[in-house]
């Protein structure tokens, strides 16, 4: 399938909001103008009720007679004038329903009288709406003229009734609103589209940078949006995260590669010597040993990417059962101190008078203790003193394994659990592939549990794992 071509946010949305309110102020324009209408037509109906009663009282005297005074037409024609759009005609006629007196536009609409005009003469301000000859409709008020009981005549007023529900006046100011709004609205989201679509460019451009490699990226902090400066600074950390693992990456295919190589390389020269009778009988020997040596750490550094790829995966095999941690963990330092070759370490136990039990996978204990205490040996060098203590604290058990090294930098404490990273004291002195803590964290969490850094100076390092009860 091809690529559709993509529109820029600012575009997409002010397009999709244009539409969106134009069909909006189509739909209230249409509502308004009905309101409008018939607001008007109410209107022009109290006025043409109040042309009635107004004329009806000039033409009317107290001895019950029609007199049309010489002034009344001028009258008539001058409040027209004023009602601009608005002229009704007005036709005023005596009992035997001829005209008396007829406004000037008034010959037209009698021509358009249908012949079988029927109105409601007898009921007073009668409001009717009739079909003229031209097929216009045109509504009509009768007024009745009585005195003392008698008809003296008839006020009729009429008019067409689209000009009844129509002004140009209401009609341009509720078109210069809706243009208005329209505009406005339009302003107001292209500026908001454009502020909110700034700084999402900006990350987009920077993935498109993270792409290529460059990780080193520089995108506004000034941002007073919630979610957009959460996505800022959450893209910023991503990015310094990116770089951070391709520079441990980095690291990590040349220390593998040197850790990998050395032990090769050893093998292959030893057995070259051997094998072409450089060196013979014990020399020879020694050379053999010193080739299982190597082959041993080698399988060892294989087995430990093998270990933490299943680990790193999910694949961790933890098989609890009721322990007594006391005993366990007197079990794993005298194991472990037994197995180191210099006896000149002091190792110190420390586990309360009460025993404490816990269902928990002893040979992951085991595994994690011993990285601890591996690490502590080598942060100590062979006369170093390391402290393993058994606390018990309510709902939690901890056991800390302290030494009095050198500490960890400052600077190092937050990579120490990353996978493959090594301090750089200790890329000099140590051979190994960094995954030791990384290990034993992901095995104290499998177990319930937590490993962390508590403490680490110049003269104290403690690690605390911790298990729950």
């Amino acid at each position: 399938m091809k690529n559709k071509k993509r529109k820029s946010l600012l575009t997409y949305w002010t397009t999709r909001y244009v539409l969106t309110i134009c069909v909006g102020l189509v739909v209230i324009g249409l509502f308004s103008s009905m309101w409008i209408g018939y607001n008007e037509t109410q209107k022009r109906l109290d006025v043409m009720k109040y042309m009635a009663m107004d004329i009806s009282e000039q033409i009317m005297t107290t001895e019950g007679t029609l007199v049309i005074p010489s002034s009344l037409p001028r009258i008539l024609d001058n409040r027209q004038r004023f009602m601009k759009e608005f002229r009704p005609m007005v036709l005023i006629l005596n009992k035997q329903k001829r005209t008396l007196l007829s406004t000037s536009q008034a010959g037209r609409f009698l021509d358009e009288f249908p012949s079988d005009l029927s109105l409601d003469w007898e009921k007073n301000q009668s409001v009717q709406e009739i079909q003229m000859r031209s097929g216009e409709n045109n509504l009509f008020l009768t007024q009745k003229l009585e005195r003392n009981g008698q008809t003296l005549g008839w006020i009729l007023i009429s008019s067409p009734k689209k000009q009844m529900d129509h002004s140009v006046e209401a009609m341009q100011q509720l078109s210069i609103m809706l243009t208005g709004l329209g505009v406005l609205g339009w302003i107001v989201i292209y500026y908001l589209t454009k502020k909110l679509s700034e700084p999402v460019k900006d990350v987009a451009d920077a993935a498109k940078q993270i792409v290529t490699g460059h990780y080193d990226i520089e995108l506004k902090k000034d941002i007073k949006e919630k979610e957009i400066y959460e996505l800022i600074h959450s893209f910023k950390d991503m990015a310094d995260r990116l770089r951070q693992l391709e520079m441990m990456r980095t690291e990590l295919l040349a220390g593998v590669t040197h850790e990998l190589k050395t032990p090769v390389t050893s093998i292959s020269g030893l057995l070259q010597a051997v094998k072409d009778e450089v060196v013979t009988g014990e020399e020879a020997k020694e050379f053999l040993e010193v080739c299982s040596k190597e082959t041993f750490r080698l399988q060892k550094m294989v087995e430990d990417l093998l270990d933490f790829n299943s680990f790193a995966v999910g694949d961790i095999n933890v098989s609890k059962q009721p322990q007594n941690l006391n005993h366990l963990v007197q079990e794993i330092t005298h194991q472990w101190l037994i197995g180191q070759e210099e006896n000149t370490l002091s190792l110190q136990t420390y586990i309360p008078e009460q025993d404490v039990w816990i269902d928990t996978d002893p040979l992951r204990i085991q595994q994690i203790l011993y990285n601890l205490l591996n690490n502590a040996k080598q942060a100590t060098g062979p006369n170093g003193i390391i402290q393993v203590s058994l606390l018990h604290q309510e709902g939690v058990l901890g056991i800390n394994v302290q030494d009095n090294g050198i500490g960890i930098p400052e600077t190092e404490k937050a990579n120490i659990f990353e996978r493959f990273y090594r301090g750089e004291e200790k890329k000099h002195k140590v051979r190994g592939l960094g995954l030791g803590l990384p290990f034993s964290k992901m095995m104290a969490k499998a177990l319930g549990g937590d490993l962390q850094l508590t403490e680490s100076s110049r003269e104290k390092t403690i690690f605390t794992l911790s298990l729950k009860k």
